[in-house]
């Protein structure tokens, strides 16, 4: 019987998550660094850092599947869990099992150093720290790749639909559980917000000197070197 383990902030802020980090991925590796659109690189990143930080909020104040206290993140835990895929014998976790919550918790501490490093090039023009930020990103990827394989391993053994959980917050669970809240308005106060600073971003940012006014600070969206040029220009 399935049900609802994951409610709607939780579920809005993982597709934020994901949707932001992708795009702001794609971005970077399809778009020269000197085109307008590469600046919407770092308003994706902006929005990862956003979210991250409304789910880090959530992880404390929301239900029980949400927290971070439900996530089990022993390494004995994590070792019994892999062992288990390859095996006949596994437990069916109610909310995040051992492998996903490694996997969420590293994402949240990439996503931050993506975040750190970004800034530190756009506001202080360090380009010192690039190759610690496509490191960053390229070992996000890679959690992402393996956090993608593990869930289709654990549907071609269980067929529980685990795959469709955050969208629909349901698990089928071996026995009667009660569901957690849907937090509706919870769940609408996250949108509103991100669509509130989506907005602030969007109307903040000068497409023709490329720069953000981030809460009184001017940072210009582009790789280092092209800022230094500009500003070699001016002068």
């Amino acid at each position: 019987m399935a049900t609802r383990v994951y409610d709607l902030p939780t579920r809005i802020l993982h597709w934020l998550f994901a949707g932001s980090f992708i795009t702001a991925f794609t971005i970077a590796n399809t778009v020269d660094d000197d085109a307008v659109a590469f600046s919407f690189h770092m308003l994706a990143g902006l929005m990862l850092c956003f979210s991250v930080l409304l789910r880090l909020l959530w992880g404390i104040i929301g239900s029980k599947h949400a927290r971070f206290s439900d996530f089990s993140l022993q390494p004995a835990a994590l070792k019994v869990y892999l062992s288990g895929v390859f095996s006949a014998q596994s437990r069916l976790w109610h909310g995040h099992n051992p492998a996903s919550s490694w996997a969420a918790v590293t994402m949240f501490i990439l996503a931050i150093g993506l975040g750190l490093t970004g800034y530190l090039m756009v506001s202080a023009g360090r380009d010192s720290v690039k190759d610690l930020h496509e490191l960053f990103a390229n070992a996000f990827i890679i959690v992402v790749l393996l956090h993608l394989a593990g869930i289709v391993l654990h549907q071609l053994k269980h067929k529980d639909g685990l795959g469709k959980s955050m969208i629909t917050g349901e698990k089928p669970l071996p026995e009667a559980t009660a569901p957690v809240k849907v937090h509706k308005l919870a769940g609408i106060s996250v949108l509103v917000l991100t669509l509130g600073f989506a907005s602030y971003l969007l109307t903040n940012f000068d497409s023709q000197s490329r720069t953000l006014n981030l809460f009184g600070s001017a940072l210009h969206l582009a790789e280092a070197d092209e800022h230094k040029g500009s500003q070699h220009d001016d002068d």
